[in-house]
């Protein structure tokens, strides 16, 4: 049975791409490119073979009563009213949502917890949609113990990321999560910056309130997390071509053998942050859709790291272009 997809944003930077992807890991999927101006997506519809649709996700209902039954909807915008989860929920599809930071998450959970969804809702609101909490995985397993956690985004200004992207930096609100000394605290984020290495530069960056943060709390137990957000010249940029994307993870803690460890994770997206965030997309919609050749996911509500493998996904990654490498030293 052919499975259909609507993408909402799906002509844009995030959208778009996650769209192409899609289409190679599966021929016969059917792909629909929703947004306020098809039109814009016409020449990508048919790129790949798509069809494209009318959508304004403050009102989507008729929208989505012309596209008919879908399987998966793939937020890749903004639904402030979280139209796109009701809607999903509601007809029995599985959601996806890129965009929402902590504070945004609290209604899709009750309404989850009041009528159970028949497929995944995923709360992917991470960094570039769980790239960074997968990649985390892996190192998190080495610990015995885990002390801190402090992940980073780089935006280098010289990278081309779309209309949502743009507008989403611009939003970021000083108003950051951390965890510290086992207590959560809401801080300006102006107040904690903090100076930090990566690669062969140093940056500047201040603490947001990323879903990433609760995630690491729920995987590792560490009294000390936070998630910071800075600008600097990627490694692309610095090479002499094209602005990437670099995320970095410092795990310190205890190791399985008994010893105080460090990991540092540097994850690279040499085609910038909008290609590093579709491709956490399109791994989560793998999973969703049975796209990987496993049986198809209970539903629920469900988060990056907990429906999707984390070895599938940084083989996906690393297929795709994203480059990962990691430091060990001792404490």
């Amino acid at each position: 049975m052919v499975q259909r997809v609507l993408i909402a944003g799906g002509y844009g930077a995030v959208g778009g791409t996650a769209a192409r992807y899609l289409r190679r890991l599966a021929p016969d999927l059917e792909i629909i490119l929703a947004g306020r101006t098809p039109e814009s997506g016409a020449e990508l519809a048919r790129e790949i073979g798509a069809t494209t649709l009318r959508l304004d996700v403050a009102d989507p209902a008729a929208a989505l009563a012309e596209a008919g039954p879908v399987d998966l909807i793939v937020a890749a915008l903004q639904d402030r009213g979280d139209a796109l989860i009701r809607a999903a929920m509601a007809q029995g599809a599985a959601h996806i949502g890129v965009t929402k930071v902590v504070e945004e998450t609290g209604p899709a959970v009750f309404a989850a917890l009041h009528a159970p969804p028949r497929r995944p809702v995923v709360l992917a609101g991470h960094w570039a949609a769980g790239v960074l909490i997968l990649a985390a995985r892996p190192a998190i397993a080495e610990f015995d113990r885990v002390d801190s956690v402090a992940m980073a985004a780089l935006y280098d200004a010289a990278d081309s990321v779309g209309p949502m992207s743009a507008a989403d930096a611009e939003a970021f609100s000083p108003r950051a999560l951390l965890r510290r000394a086992g207590q959560w605290a809401w801080v300006d984020g102006n107040e904690h910056s903090r100076s930090l290495r990566f690669a062969d530069g140093e940056a500047t960056v201040q603490p947001l309130a990323a879903l990433d943060v609760p995630s690491l709390a729920a995987l590792t137990g560490a009294p000390d997390i936070r998630f910071d957000f800075g600008m600097a010249d990627s490694l692309g940029t610095r090479a002499g071509g094209r602005a990437s994307h670099e995320g970095v993870i410092e795990i310190v803690g205890v190791s399985r053998s008994g010893q105080p460890a460090r990991r540092r994770i540097l994850v690279s997206d040499p085609k910038g942050v909008d290609h590093m965030t579709a491709l956490g997309a399109v791994v989560i919609a793998e999973r969703a859709l049975g796209l990987d050749g496993l049986p198809l996911p209970s539903g629920g509500l469900a988060l990056p790291e907990t429906l999707v493998a984390p070895e599938a996904a940084l083989a996906r990654f690393e297929q795709f272009g994203v480059r990962i490498t990691t430091e060990t030293d001792p404490a």
